[in-house]
């Protein structure tokens, strides 16, 4: 149990966790979700293992939605960058890396993990904002593979300070604002500044030869993608020396398994069908976050106290609100399952957390059955955005991490302590 990985024992724990745990079947309009109400020994076993409360990645899971997204866009000049805002931890990034996808980095950090995970530098595509000049100089120097950028300045600022051979400079894009589409955005430059970027770029020897188009955060309606498509290749058109599209990120994920689900296959056969029939060929550059990893992650809790208010039941766990995301990630909804062997009779429950802030509600209004102090459950789709956007809120130290592969699970983020609350404080 004092290793950080363990086998898990022979057959008949494959058979258990086998009912426990839910594969990715690659199914059009389903998610899946690791951890589900069931037998209990692998719970047990993890909490036993590395404690309470503590994030689960399935692998199996992971890659799983991984191949699936990578099979949904036939077109022969695509490649995925997996956007690591919404997970930076290595042990997950290598499996995008074994899976032959690349990296997009919103910032320095992320190309930095991205490069620690085993990228190659050339693989990694910056779609950010307001880099100033140190923050552009250590990309360069870290020879990140291309650059779209934010703004007329920001290209300014990569031709001014960039001093290597132009045979050999990065990829240089510029992220398109198109408010017709998107509505008002901060981000972007708009098609009247194509010609300006290309005279900035040509004085320096640079051609800007890509579009980056970002549809928006979550969204999950298809048909905001797909009805997108010919005006934003209309609009980079009008890019003198276009060489690659990169239809950005934002695909959403469903937290709620009653509202609608991005369909991959549909959005890639659309744009792999209006990008072949362009006259000239294409570099497409896809760059999933949450849509692939969320449903790989589960953070379980244990059940603290529990107290009845009328009919609803009010369960309280030993994790809070700063280990998952900010509502406005997911919408103020998370699927949450109680561990129970023989779950029963089900009750109007609010799980809330470990603090006295008014809002640290998980879930409200969920059905759970009767609970009892030291139950486990399970909060589900927390793969993006969970760990990523956790903080030291109420100063509590963050959960580990923990990943299952096969038949072993193993550690890939210690718990903190509260010695890491003051570790970086020079008054002590």
């Amino acid at each position: 149990m004092g290793e950080e990985v363990k086998r898990c024992k022979g057959e008949e724990m494959k058979r258990r966790r086998g009912e426990e745990v839910q594969r990715c079947r690659g199914d059009r309009h389903t998610d899946s979700r690791p951890l589900t109400p069931g037998p209990r020994p692998l719970v047990e076993e993890l909490l036993a293992c590395y404690g309470s409360p503590l994030y689960v990645y399935d692998a199996d899971t992971l890659r799983a939605t991984i191949d699936r997204i990578s099979r949904s866009v036939p077109y022969p000049g695509t490649s995925f960058h997996f956007a690591c805002v919404t997970n930076g931890n290595l042990a997950l990034l290598r499996i995008f890396q074994e899976r032959g996808w690349g990296l997009h980095a919103n910032t320095p950090g992320d190309a930095f993990l991205g490069l620690r995970a085993g990228f190659d530098p050339a693989r990694i595509v910056y779609s950010g904002s307001n880099l100033n000049s140190d923050d552009l100089l250590q990309m360069i120097a870290w020879r990140v593979g291309a650059f779209n950028l934010d703004s007329i300045r920001q290209l300014k600022l990569f031709c001014e300070i960039y001093s290597g051979d132009p045979s050999s400079a990065p990829r240089i894009g510029l992220r398109l604002n198109l408010p017709e589409v998107t509505g008002e955005n901060r981000i972007g430059v708009s098609v009247d500044e194509f010609e300006e970027a290309a005279r900035i770029g040509a004085r320096r020897g640079l051609k800007v030869t890509g579009i980056h188009f970002y549809r928006g955060t979550g969204t999950n309606a298809t048909a905001a993608f797909t009805d997108s498509i010919a005006e934003v290749l209309r609009c980079a058109a009008g890019l003198p020396d276009l060489q690659y599209l990169d239809f950005g990120g934002g695909f959403g994920y469903a937290y709620r398994r009653d509202r609608g689900v991005f369909d991959w296959e549909m959005f890639g056969e659309e744009l792999s069908r209006q990008v072949s029939a362009l006259d000239r060929r294409l570099d497409l550059l896809i760059e999933p976050g949450r849509a692939v990893i969320a449903g790989c992650g589960t953070l379980i809790a244990r059940v603290v106290a529990v107290k009845w208010q009328g009919d609803k039941q009010i369960a309280g766990l030993d994790t809070s609100v700063a280990n998952i995301a900010v509502l406005s990630v997911h919408g103020g909804h998370r699927e949450v399952s109680a561990l129970k062997e023989a779950p029963g009779e089900l009750f109007t429950t609010d799980v809330c957390g470990n603090t006295t802030f008014s809002r640290d509600y998980l879930s409200r209004g969920a059905r759970l059955p009767a609970l009892e102090e030291g139950d486990a459950i399970a909060i589900h789709d927390v793969g993006a955005y969970g760990y990523s956007m956790s903080s030291h809120f109420l100063h509590r130290p963050r959960p580990a991490e923990v990943l299952i592969e096969g038949d072993r699970h193993r550690l890939i983020r210690r718990r903190e302590s509260f010695e890491t609350l003051i570790e970086s404080q020079t008054e002590l």
